[in-house]
């Protein structure tokens, strides 16, 4: 498996598009997980098709439009429905995909939905690439954190799919108050370093034990 970690929505933009045609080709398969929606937002499969129905949800041409920059035709781009697929198609779904891509949203409440279909271990089983937008990157992580926001008001730890071990993540960082407090809190209790994503302006690639920053992206390292 390939991860790969996004605080852009265009990932077809200049700065990222030379390195990520190593990972992204004409002839892939593409399966969007939309499953970070919020609650407030999406109670019926009407109001998931406006966010993500083809052609006019509200995000669809967003996801969509960076993979027809690579090459790759919209009849090889798929949404997994939550009101219409099943898991047992969600899990063919992504067998047979070549790119999985995970939306931005609620991280927990992705997660939640995932297990709602008990897609937990075909996403562990994938061998193709991850890519994740903000709580899509999040949720790569065996343990993620959220900083106080309009979301989440509160400092937590979430348990993620244990995929990625040896970081933490903050994203859309804009070196706020908050921000670092959180980050702080991070390297004093687990130890572990810190990656801060720069809004609109980062990724990180993880191929194998090769990691690769680009654009913006803060390092941030515990104190001996």
């Amino acid at each position: 498996m390939v991860n790969i970690l996004l605080d852009v929505l265009d990932f077809s933009a200049d700065f990222l598009c030379g390195e990520l045609r190593h990972y992204i080709h004409p002839e892939d398969h593409v399966v969007v997980l939309a499953f970070s929606y919020r609650d407030s937002v999406v109670s019926c499969r009407a109001d998931w098709a406006t966010l993500y129905g083809k052609p006019k949800g509200l995000y669809y041409e967003t996801m969509v439009a960076p993979f027809l920059k690579y090459g790759i035709p919209e009849t090889n781009i798929r949404f997994i429905d939550y009101y219409i697929d099943t898991p047992s198609t969600a899990a063919a779904l992504i067998q047979k995909a070549d790119i999985l891509y995970l939306p931005g949203g609620l991280p927990d409440r992705m997660l939640e939905r995932i297990d709602d279909f008990e897609l937990r271990e075909t996403l562990l089983r994938f061998q193709g690439v991850l890519m994740g937008y903000s709580a899509g990157a999040l949720v790569q992580l065996r343990e993620y954190h959220l900083s106080p926001d309009q979301d989440y008001p509160e400092f937590v730890y979430y348990d993620g799919l244990p995929i990625l071990k040896d970081f933490y993540l903050e994203v859309h960082y804009e070196n706020t108050h908050v921000q670092n407090q959180a980050i702080r809190r991070v390297l004093k209790e687990r130890g572990k370093l810190v990656y801060a994503t720069v809004t609109d302006r980062s990724a990180i690639v993880i191929d194998g034990p090769e990691t690769k920053l680009l654009g913006e992206v803060k390092i941030f390292v515990p104190s001996i």
